[in-house]
């Protein structure tokens, strides 16, 4: 007689956390890596709750970040699951595609080296 342990059905995804898959995190990294080789960020932090996932960027460790990267699936078929919010927690870009929504950060860059 076999006794195989039971294997979740893959569908079933309810009280798994959200987390940032290995493209979106490659992206957010390579921003990223050009904002510390410029002198602007120094830290950061990842976080995968329940029902978001967040990037959270800092200056210095000991502060409130800068900017937030955050992925809600739920709100895929509404204004997009992807959300870049500022310090003061006002969305300054949100949408469907990591990319598009990463521009608004990457226009700072072009600021910062000028």
């Amino acid at each position: 007689m076999n006794v195989q342990s039971p294997t979740p059905f893959p569908g079933n995804r309810a009280n798994e956390p959200v987390a940032f898959q290995r493209p979106e995190l490659s992206l957010i990294l390579g921003l990223y890596g050009r904002f510390v080789a410029a002198g602007e960020w120094r830290d950061y932090g990842i976080s995968s709750l329940r029902d978001v996932a967040v990037f959270s960027i800092f200056r210095r460790t000991a502060e409130h970040p800068l900017y937030r990267i955050e992925k809600r699936p739920k709100m895929r078929a509404k204004q997009g699951m992807y959300a870049v919010i500022g310090m003061d927690g006002q969305v300054l870009k949100r949408g469907h595609d990591l990319r598009t929504v990463l521009r608004v950060l990457e226009r700072k860059l072009i600021r910062a080296v000028e």
